[in-house]
């Protein structure tokens, strides 16, 4: 059978399964989440055994320490898998609920309804925890998932695959209603992308490369994420313990992720105090500052900046640095340089902190708070199936709701339209 036939089947027994999906209950959908991550937990020797076949060829390969790190299944990231499935559980199901409803004039109630999508197809690199946490949420919503992992993490997410798929079974429901595709041949994804009658979203999730392409050459709407470009502009009003600690935990904690800090922006009027401050700090955590022209000239060593570095995705514990005369030039450095992703503002200014909130038109905006925090679990989403940077049909890290779609209900008693 060829790739093309491999990838219409899968679809097409997808779509099939989708439409028992859609119509289980809240009690099912949470009894069925609750027993896959039980049986994560008790398969973590066979998920890290199939998982250090993945790290092997990556370090052989010579893959970077910081997609090494998203390629591991630690026991506390299965741990983490499995309890992601338990606070999607534990949320309320958006399935069914009636959004508003209003009456007309001839007396007919018009409301809309929360529905699932259909089938949702999720293409992703490196992190075999996506696969659990798309699937969790994919099916509390309602939906039909097939998830096409990168071939770096094939043996991780065949595993974790085969464990939930023998959950669904158990529970008499069809396996086809989450479905990994177990070939490592590139052209599954052109094919799977030309599925526009089986497929009704696509979610890419990984470099910017790859969401690039699966945009370029999708039939099938795509929910997009170029790339994390996160600033934290720290003002002249800042609590500089209260920013340093911030900017440390953003920049240092998890630094190969998308809501990690790549540019730091610092308001001039503090500059001589605090840039030789957050400097010694993020020189000891072992990070590379690239400065502007000002930052240079208050802080020997740091390497100057490049128009290159404003845009980075550095992924890595490299971090830019700008002074900035006013908040005014700070907002036009985030137009200009950002992703859409997520800013913060570190101030105690309360004005501003409040203009910043609603001029800053990216998909999460912070005020004193790491950027780390932009996450669907944080948030109170549970595990996030993604996050958007394009503003249809969903913006920022999405949850359960944003999984679903609303039709229109209409009551009547009758009425026929003259």
């Amino acid at each position: 059978m060829t790739i093309a036939n491999q990838m219409l089947e899968l679809a097409t027994a997808a779509k099939n399964a989708s439409r028992q999906v859609a119509n289980l209950s809240s009690a099912v959908k949470n009894e069925l989440l609750l027993s896959m991550a039980a049986a994560l937990e008790k398969s973590e020797v066979l998920l890290q055994q199939e998982n250090e076949k993945d790290l092997s060829c990556a370090r052989n390969n010579g893959m970077a320490d910081a997609m090494v790190d998203r390629l591991t299944l630690t026991s506390e990231r299965i741990t983490g898998m499995a309890d992601g499935l338990r606070e999607v559980a534990a949320l309320p199901d958006p399935v069914g609920e009636v959004t508003g409803m209003w009456l007309r004039p001839n007396g007919i109630q018009v409301g809309r309804q929360r529905i699932p999508l259909g089938v949702i197809g999720i293409i992703y690199e490196s992190r075999p925890n996506v696969t659990a946490d798309a699937a969790g949420l994919c099916l509390k919503s309602g939906n039909a998932v097939i998830l096409r992992g990168g071939s770096e993490a094939i043996h991780s997410n065949r595993a974790i695959g085969e464990i939930l798929q023998q959950e669904l079974g158990k529970a008499g429901l069809p396996q086809a209603a989450l479905q990994v595709v177990t070939t490592s041949d590139r052209s599954a994804v052109t094919e799977l992308l030309k599925l526009e009658d089986q497929i009704d979203l696509i979610i890419p999730r990984g470099g910017e490369g790859l969401i690039r392409f699966v945009s370029e050459n999708s039939r099938i709407p795509v929910i997009k994420h170029y790339k994390g470009v996160c600033h934290t502009y720290v003002d002249a009003a800042a609590d500089l313990k209260m920013a340093e600690d911030i900017c440390l935990n953003a920049k240092v904690q998890r630094p190969g992720v998308c809501n990690a800090m790549e540019t730091l922006l610092i308001h001039a009027d503090i500059a001589a105090t605090f840039l030789p401050q957050i400097a010694s700090a993020m020189k000891k955590a072992g990070v590379e500052l690239r400065g502007c022209e000002n930052a240079c000239a208050i802080v020997g060593g740091l390497i100057p900046a490049t128009e290159d570095d404003w845009a980075a995705e550095y992924l890595e514990l490299i971090l830019a640095v700008r002074i900035v005369e006013s908040y005014e030039q700070a907002r036009e450095h985030i137009e200009t340089y950002g992703s859409l992703h997520t800013e913060v503002i570190v101030t105690n200014d309360y004005l501003l902190s409040q203009r910043f909130l609603r001029e800053i038109n990216s998909s999460v905006v912070m005020v004193n708070a790491s950027s780390r925090f932009s996450d669907g679990n944080q948030l109170g989403l549970g595990a996030e199936i993604g996050i958007s940077t394009t503003k249809l049909h969903s913006f920022g890290p999405m949850g359960l709701e944003d999984l679903t779609t609303r039709k229109f209900v209409v009551l009547g008693a009758g009425q026929v339209r003259g």
